[in-house]
């Protein structure tokens, strides 16, 4: 059996001021944002575009910022009010506490697409657009942060057969179980695997709205899977059907993918012809 090996979390200390691998991981994942954006740039239809319509870099950067902010707040509030809705609505003033740890991926989608909401409201760019280019660019940023939940000795997973080769023991647990490292099981599924899918399919022609509700598809699923993996959190354990809250929080979002899919399939102008994100004309 593996152990974990226990990896300070603290990458550099300067005087009072501790630099954390997690928080290195999420300057990371926004690095890896920013290359792959002004990557998809190039690819059509974004290179063709023209007008109020079209993306620059600078959309990149300011988008990156709403996101981040998005990410950050609405993570924080998913994780309270998902998780321990009780705990924080009685301790309003923690929900501030950061630091003390806890953030939900759901919670952080629903924050950045309330931020790409007022982004494309207050920049005139349409919606959809902003989320079809963005999508792509997100998995590997994620893998990021999976990685800093392994190097944290967090999240671990459930129980796993000893005789399993990657099988690892977490101290940080409290027991010499031999457990699936599911952090990396989701640096795989979330980080690699999702990415390639997504780079892949949004690289041919597809209408609007579509590439995002392959994310939501996509994702949703790859972390259901993951969580029968991941030992759910104590304080929650297995709920309904035998599913974590995770897992009921990805079923909501791969209906809404789902239907995303098809209503964008469905979809057609006043003209009777597919959105503009499919033309290269101007808006």
């Amino acid at each position: 059996m593996l152990v974990h090996p226990k990896i300070d979390p603290v990458a550099l200390q300067l005087g009072p001021i501790a630099i954390h691998w997690y928080g290195l991981t999420y300057l990371l994942a926004f690095g890896l944002f920013m290359l792959l954006a002004n990557q998809r740039l190039k690819h059509e239809p974004f290179r063709s575009l023209q007008g109020p319509g079209a993306l620059s870099r600078k959309d990149i950067e300011d988008m990156l910022f709403m996101g981040v902010l998005g990410t950050v707040i609405g993570g924080r509030l998913g994780y309270c009010l998902f998780y321990k809705p009780e705990f924080y609505l009685t301790h309003p003033l923690e929900m501030l506490f950061v630091w003390q740890g806890g953030m939900s991926f759901h919670g952080g989608l629903i924050g950045v697409i309330l931020s790409q909401v007022w982004y494309a409201r207050t920049h005139h760019k349409p919606f959809w657009r902003l989320m079809d280019f963005i999508a792509p660019c997100v998995p590997p940023g994620l893998g990021a942060v999976r990685l800093g939940n392994f190097i944290n000795g967090e999240l671990w997973g459930r129980p796993a057969d000893p005789n399993l080769p990657w099988a690892m023991v977490f101290p940080q647990s409290g027991s010499g179980i031999p457990r699936h490292p599911s952090q990396l099981y989701e640096f795989l599924l979330e980080g690699v695997l999702l990415f390639i899918v997504l780079w892949l399919y949004a690289r041919k022609e597809r209408k609007e709205a579509q590439v995002s509700a392959a994310f939501l598809v996509g994702y949703g699923a790859v972390r259901f899977t993951a969580e029968y993996f991941r030992e759910p959190d104590a304080f929650l354990g297995i709920l309904a059907l035998h599913m974590s809250m995770g897992q009921w929080l990805c079923i909501p979002m791969i209906l809404a993918g789902v239907l995303l899919w098809v209503w964008a399939e469905t979809r057609t102008n006043s003209a009777g012809r597919p959105p503009a994100s499919r033309r290269p004309a101007a808006d």
